[in-house]
C-alpha cells in the first residue's frame, strides 16, 4: 500500500510531466474552457481576452511571462485534480485562500507568485487548510 506522501509525489510528478508535454495551445484552450476566456486572459496578464482564443487556435503564441503564468495555472490545477478531482481543483483555484493572504490562487498566479501558490496547493493536499 502506498503512503499519502507517495501519492502526493506521484500527483506532483504527473502534473509536471503533463504540463511539460502539453503544447501551449492545449493549455490555453483548457484554461479557457475551465475558467473562461476572460479569466484565462487575467491569469496570463493580457488585457484582450480574445488573445487567449488566438493562442488556443495556434494562431500565435504568448509572450514568455504569459506562457509561464498559463503553464503554472495548468500545473497547479492538474496537481489538485490528480489529488482530488476537477471540481475541487476548479473551486480551489477560484476561492479565497488564507495561506495566500485571502487571494485566490488564480490571482496569485496572475501576480507572478508561482512558488506561493504551489506551496498552498501542497498544503491543501496535506490537509493543512
Amino acid at each position: 500500500m502506498q503512503t499519502q506522501r507517495e501519492n502526493t509525489a506521484e500527483a506532483a510528478d504527473r502534473a509536471l510531466r503533463d504540463t511539460t508535454e502539453q503544447p501551449i495551445a492545449e493549455i490555453a484552450r483548457f484554461l479557457q474552457d475551465t475558467f473562461s476566456q476572460r479569466v484565462a486572459a487575467h491569469i496570463a496578464g493580457v488585457e484582450d481576452p480574445k488573445q487567449v482564443g488566438r493562442w488556443a487556435r495556434s494562431q500565435n503564441t504568448p509572450r514568455f511571462d504569459s506562457e509561464c503564468r498559463l503553464r503554472t495555472a495548468y500545473q497547479v490545477f492538474t496537481y489538485i485534480a490528480n489529488c482530488e478531482n476537477r471540481h475541487i481543483a476548479r473551486a480551489w483555484m477560484m476561492g479565497m485562500n488564507p495561506q495566500l493572504e485571502d487571494d485566490s490562487p488564480i490571482q496569485v498566479i496572475a501576480d507572478g507568485r508561482f512558488k506561493d501558490v504551489m506551496a498552498a496547493a501542497r498544503s491543501f493536499r496535506r490537509g493543512d487548510l
